[in-house]
């Protein structure tokens, strides 16, 4: 396979929507993303929004089912959507487990065998794929923005508390903001980073923010009918933490709406909105 391969390519609200395939360095072998070209691409450099997946999804479903290209062709930025992990990677482990390894990287990078060299998301969302977009697409990586779904929404959380210079905003769907508290996080932190939970703090939201404020207001949805709201997500958490830190937070609960693209769909609207704001689109 070559370095960097286009799958399919598809007109879409004046832009194009676009489904790659690339060999990933930090995480050892092919990884999938699809990215949305705006129809001001033309005229050069776009804004650019990552988004991340939650448990079980690939490249492929909110690119589907989320409906923000009509939104980021009116806007005019770029959509970029990666993998939620390596896929094929023979380790025995990592599938057959809807809640880790395979379609569950939890946006960590991997310290402990046999994960430490295919289980880097971290990396690849931090460095690795900003690096190959603005080499094959015209993004302007000074105005980038972030934004997630569940383990999805944990990954844009850490991901912009831990480098506030480099995103303009970030928000979330229903994210799992204290991974070390859950059992979603129980499960998978000490599998991928070991029984050492200041290893664990480097991921959790929570924590992160009690270290560093974002600069700006961090926009959260949370549907109120949604089955792991008590048990896995526990925004309570994350207020509480923010309101300490000082951090400014849009907190907002929506009675009826479960956990599923069909509350994201009804909410992106709110969501690109409040990026383009930040990336001086609105």
């Amino acid at each position: 396979m070559s370095s960097f391969e286009t799958l399919s390519e598809q007109a879409c609200f004046g832009g194009v929507q676009g489904f790659y395939r690339h060999e990933s360095t930090a995480c050892g072998g092919p990884m999938r993303f699809a990215i949305y070209q705006p129809p001001q691409v033309v005229q050069g450099r776009r804004p650019v929004l990552y988004y991340l997946a939650g448990l079980t999804c690939t490249e492929e479903t909110a690119t589907i089912k989320a409906g923000a290209q009509r939104l980021a062709a009116q806007y005019g930025m770029v959509l970029v959507m990666p993998d939620t992990s390596p896929r094929d990677t023979g380790i025995e482990s990592a599938t057959g487990d809807w809640e880790f390894g395979e379609g569950a990287g939890f946006y960590v990078d991997a310290t402990q065998a046999p994960y430490a060299g295919r289980f880097r998301m971290y990396s690849y969302v931090v460095e690795e794929l900003p690096a190959l977009v603005a080499r094959h697409f015209p993004v302007d990586p000074s105005r980038s923005s972030i934004f997630g779904h569940s383990m999805g929404g944990h990954g844009a959380l850490t991901i912009a508390l831990r480098h506030p210079d480099r995103y303009r905003s970030v928000s979330a769907f229903a994210p799992i903001v204290a991974p070390s508290q859950v059992p979603w996080g129980r499960k998978a932190l000490p599998r991928y980073l070991g029984e050492d939970r200041a290893a664990w703090a480097d991921y959790d939201a929570c924590e992160l923010v009690a270290r560093q404020t974002f600069p700006g207001t961090i926009l959260i949805d949370q549907g109120e009918a949604d089955k792991f709201l008590e048990g896995q997500l526990r925004p309570e958490l994350f207020d509480q933490a923010c309101a300490e830190a000082g951090q400014a937070l849009l907190l907002r609960r929506h009675p009826g709406y479960d956990h599923s693209y069909w509350f994201i769909s009804t909410f992106v609207e709110d969501h690109l909105r409040h990026h383009a704001q930040a990336l001086e689109l609105a």
